[in-house]
């Protein structure tokens, strides 16, 4: 966290929401950032123990029906927003990069939905940052 009670992702989007950094700039940094991914829960559970290897993230439709990735800057950035979405109560710390090697494509992602500190990435903004992980490579 910042002095600004803010973690690095979060200083990210401010940045970029202030005309700070160029959209490549934001996209590069990002990549290097790791995410809250929320995931399905697991029907028969045992306390602690995932006995899937597959999770299934938290994916939405927005207002043009488009399918949308959700992410939060961090777990407690996620609590309002799961609520609305029962089975949803877990999730795992992922890099940004690892997520959009395996995006659908054709697919957006929203971080911290509805939120100040959120940013919606349309999925030009998607394939364009994904363009840019062969580039570093």
């Amino acid at each position: 966290m910042t002095d600004t009670g803010r973690n690095a992702v979060e200083d990210l989007i401010v940045s970029m929401h202030e005309g700070h950094m160029a959209p490549e700039e934001f996209a590069r940094r990002l990549l290097k950032e790791q995410l809250f991914m929320p995931v399905q829960d697991e029907k028969h559970r045992i306390a602690g123990f995932q006995a899937s290897t597959k999770a299934t993230p938290l994916i939405v439709d927005d207002e043009d029906r488009n399918r949308v990735l959700v992410l939060f800057t961090s777990p407690d950035r996620a609590k309002a927003f799961l609520a609305h979405y029962p089975g949803y109560s877990g999730g795992l710390l992922t890099e940004f990069a690892w997520v959009v090697k395996r995006i659908a494509e054709g697919m957006g992602i929203s971080i911290n939905p509805g939120q100040q500190l959120g940013m919606d990435l349309d999925p030009e903004m998607v394939a364009m940052t994904l363009g840019l992980l062969g580039e570093d490579a």
